[in-house]
């Protein structure tokens, strides 16, 4: 049975996906495992040995929730960032479908539908003589 091409596109890619991922999950839980001891992070820059508001946590998951804060801002910033090309995507879509209704609302007149010569015949099939 043979498989449609888009079936076996998307086996690729999970097979691409498998490979990538399962190395980076194993290098991430290594570095988990490597940074378990408990650091503490103080919002306090006054008193450092007594501070007013101070939190104990492994150093991993400090890490991992700085490298998410990145991600979320980092991802904000370009979405702002192509504001632009965004709006402009919806005015020619826009743009687009009014040329479109415009188009379908257009009444032809049904005397130039019967003057269009008529489509020509298919050639012929080529037909081989037998092998000898």
């Amino acid at each position: 049975m043979r498989q449609h091409p888009n079936a076996r596109e998307a086996m690729m890619r999970k097979i691409i996906r498998a490979f990538i991922f399962v190395p980076l999950v194993i290098v991430v839980v290594m570095f988990a495992v490597a940074n378990r001891q408990v650091v503490t992070l103080s919002f306090d820059p006054f008193d450092s040995t007594q501070p007013a508001y101070a939190l104990k946590l492994p150093l991993f998951i400090l890490i991992f929730a700085l490298i998410g804060i990145g991600v979320v801002f980092g991802g904000m910033s370009v979405w702002f960032g192509q504001h632009r090309w965004r709006a402009r995507a919806r005015k020619a879509e826009s743009e687009v479908r009014a040329q479109r209704n415009e188009l379908a609302e257009r009444k032809w007149p049904p005397d130039d539908r019967r003057a269009l010569p008529p489509a020509p015949e298919p050639p012929a099939p080529l037909v081989f003589p037998p092998a000898a």
